[in-house]
């Protein structure tokens, strides 16, 4: 009975309704192929597949504007992870640094995740959702461990991803929460909060350099800003708004755009897609590894908020180095 009651085919909505639905503020759905919950509090509303478990929406409450990028081709149940959002990269980020045989950031953006917990307050929604990584194949992953992503809505969108190793040896591992957010035009966006940073540019053969000020983009970005826990504010002047990405457990900042070259051979970010997003990751990643003993947890955590603020006009090439 509790298999079916966890279900995540498609064809199991009542039964996720019976065990974990709180209507209003947490609700399952049929959208993009697939089975997703709906959280609402607070005037706010995200969307999250449990493929992956993957926010893939999230609008504040007074704005019109999701503060979420999604890909117009977005599809679940393809076998492949959906672009945009917020795709869980665990138990590494990027590339595996021993086999290019294994998929790049990990093993659980297509995977299907179980509902483990749901509750609705005045002002918030939640939802909790589990992977049960001892179940891996060992040939693509050798340790025993759980991860598990809270979802709360409220006036902020907060995410949390936590490891708990089950083995008896430590584990090793990277992680991203891999946050696409929805900006006007990427020409007039400015990213500030990482001003005087040392990053590894991903695109220079991980050579690394300080970043001068703030970011602006004006050509393909990919970078690894280490050891900062530092808050990072998104300013949009055509959207007249600045979306704030707080963090814990996270001493990386992942900044990424692929800007037109790249953008077209991704294939799902549609005509303009590049134009309309921007990356910035709570992360571990580079030589910012977390190491967990045995029995240990880790949670690294990323909060969203956005505020609508008049912006004035600015150089597009301020920040570049």
């Amino acid at each position: 009975m509790e298999k079916a009651l966890l279900d995540t085919d498609g064809g199991r909505i009542p039964a996720l309704e019976a065990r974990w639905g709180r209507a209003p503020g947490v609700t399952f759905e049929q959208r993009f192929g697939g089975t997703v919950a709906v959280l609402e509090a607070a005037g706010s509303t995200a969307v999250i597949a449990m493929q992956g478990a993957q926010v893939l929406s999230w609008r504040p409450a007074g704005h019109v504007e999701d503060a979420l990028w999604l890909s117009p081709q977005a599809k679940l149940g393809t076998g492949r992870a959906v672009r945009g959002g917020i795709p869980v990269c665990w138990p590494w980020f990027g590339p595996h640094p021993e086999g290019a045989d294994k998929p790049a950031h990990g093993f659980v953006r297509a995977a299907p995740w179980r509902v483990a917990g749901s509750a609705v307050s005045d002002r918030r929604a939640r939802l909790v959702l589990s992977f049960d990584a001892t179940r891996v194949d060992p040939g693509l992953w050798p340790h025993c461990a759980q991860a598990e992503i809270e979802i709360t809505v409220g006036e902020a969108l907060t995410v949390t991803l936590s490891t708990l190793n089950v083995s008896e040896a430590p584990i090793s591992l990277t992680m991203a929460l891999h946050t696409y957010l929805s900006v006007g035009d990427i020409a007039r966006v400015e990213v500030r909060g990482l001003e005087e940073q040392v990053y590894v540019d991903q695109l220079a053969g991980h050579a690394r350099k300080k970043q001068s000020a703030g970011i602006s983009f004006d050509a393909e970005v990919d970078r690894i800003y280490q050891a900062t826990p530092d808050t990072v504010i998104v300013s949009d002047e055509v959207l007249g708004r600045e979306i704030r990405v707080a963090k814990t457990g996270s001493l990386s900042t992942v900044v990424w755009n692929p800007w037109i070259e790249k953008g077209g051979r991704l294939g799902d970010l549609g005509d303009d897609g590049y134009r309309r997003m921007v990356c910035i990751e709570a992360a571990n990643a580079g030589g910012d590894t977390v190491t967990l003993a045995p029995g240990a947890r880790h949670r690294m955590t990323t909060e969203i908020s956005v505020q609508s603020v008049c912006i004035q006009t600015r150089s597009l090439n301020r920040g570049r180095v």
